[in-house]
C-alpha cells in the first residue's frame, strides 16, 4: 500500500501544472527533497522514468518496441501509471502471472467456483466451473456473440491440481515430456487452476477458422477475456499457439493489455509482475 500511495504521489505531482499542496505528509515530504526538478519547477520527466522503470522494463522482458510506446505514454501523461494502479486495487487473482516459472501450487482452489448452464452458450458436458465473475461475463458475452449469430460452446474450464497432473502425466507419457511441455502445463503451471480460464469448443486447430474464434478475436477484450497463448508468441508464453484458450481479465486489464501491450497477456502480466517485485527508485 505505501507503495501505491508513494507512486501515485509522484506521477500527480509529476503531471500536475498546479503547485504541491500546502501540507503533505512526511512521504510526500521525502518524495519532494529527493526529485530532481528544473529550472522552471517541473520534473524532468524523462529522466524520472528512465530511473524508475528500468529495472522493470528489464525483468519483464519486454521487446523493445513495446517499452518505447509505454515510456512514451508515461511522458505523455499520467493515464497508464493510473490504469495500472486502479487494476492492482482489484482482484490479485486477475492479474497472477501462472505460467513455465510461476506457479499456484497444490492447494489453491477459488472459493466461489460455478457451474456453468446452457443458455446463450453451450457446454460440452456438465461440470465445467469458472469463478462468479467470469461466469457473468461470459454469459454477457455469449448473449452478444448470439445477438450476432454466434454459438460459444465451453469445452473446459477449471482444473484443479490433481485433475491437471493426470492430465499432464498422460500427455508426457503418449508424446514425452519436451513435446507435452508445448501442449500442457505441469500441475500448478496451469492458468486453468484460476478457475478464470476457458477452452472452446473445437478444442484443435481448427477453431481458429471457426465463426466463434473470428467473433472472439473481435469481442472477447471489451468482456474481459484475453487471449493467452497467441500464434508465434511460443518463446515467450512457453506453448504452442492455442486459439481456443481465453483468460478472464476483468475489463480494465483486458482493456490495458490491448492498449499498452498489443494484446499480449503474457507481456502484461509480466510486467505487473516485475513491477510489484521491484523496489520503488526515487530519483
Amino acid at each position: 500500500m505505501i507503495k501505491y500511495i508513494t507512486v501515485f504521489f509522484i506521477f500527480t505531482l509529476l503531471f500536475s501544472c498546479s503547485r504541491p499542496p500546502q501540507a503533505p505528509s512526511p512521504v510526500a515530504n521525502s518524495i519532494m527533497e529527493t526529485t530532481v526538478l528544473n529550472e522552471s519547477g517541473t520534473l524532468e520527466r524523462e529522466a524520472f522514468i528512465e530511473n524508475f522503470w528500468t529495472e522493470t522494463f528489464f525483468s519483464a522482458g519486454l521487446p523493445e518496441i513495446l517499452k518505447e510506446d509505454i515510456i512514451d505514454h508515461l511522458t505523455q501523461g499520467p493515464d497508464f501509471i493510473m490504469e495500472l494502479l486502479n487494476i492492482l486495487e482489484g482482484d490479485p487473482y486477475l492479474y497472477i502471472l501462472v505460467d513455465k516459472k510461476h506457479s499456484l501450487g497444490p492447494n489453491y482452489a477459488p472459493l466461489d467456483l460455478v457451474e456453468l448452464t446452457e443458455g446463450f452458450y453451450r457446454v460440452t458436458r456438465q461440470g465445467h466451473t469458472l469463478r462468479r465473475a467470469a461466469v457473468e461475463s461470459l454469459e454477457a458475452m455469449a448473449a452478444a456473440a448470439r445477438n450476432d449469430g454466434v454459438t460459444l460452446i465451453a469445452a473446459s474450464a477449471y482444473r484443479s491440481y490433481d485433475y491437471q497432473e493426470g492430465v499432464y502425466t498422460r500427455l508426457v507419457g503418449q508424446m514425452g515430456r519436451l513435446e507435452a511441455d508445448r501442449v500442457s502445463a505441469a500441475p500448478g503451471h496451469s492458468q486453468h487452476q484460476l478457475g478464470l480460464v476457458l477452452d472452446f469448443f473445437p478444442i484443435d486447430d481448427s477453431f481458429a477458422s471457426t465463426a466463434a474464434s473470428a467473433w472472439l478475436e473481435r469481442n472477447a477484450v471489451r468482456f474481459g477475456w484475453s487471449l493467452s497463448y497467441p500464434d508465434n508468441y511460443e518463446d515467450i508464453t512457453g506453448y504452442r499457439w492455442e486459439s481456443w484458450h481465453y483468460r478472464y481479465l476483468g475489463r480494465d486489464l483486458a482493456a490495458f493489455t490491448e492498449k499498452y501491450f498489443n494484446g499480449i497477456q503474457q507481456y502484461a502480466l509480466q510486467f505487473i509482475q516485475s513491477w510489484l517485485e521491484a523496489p520503488v527508485l526515487i530519483p
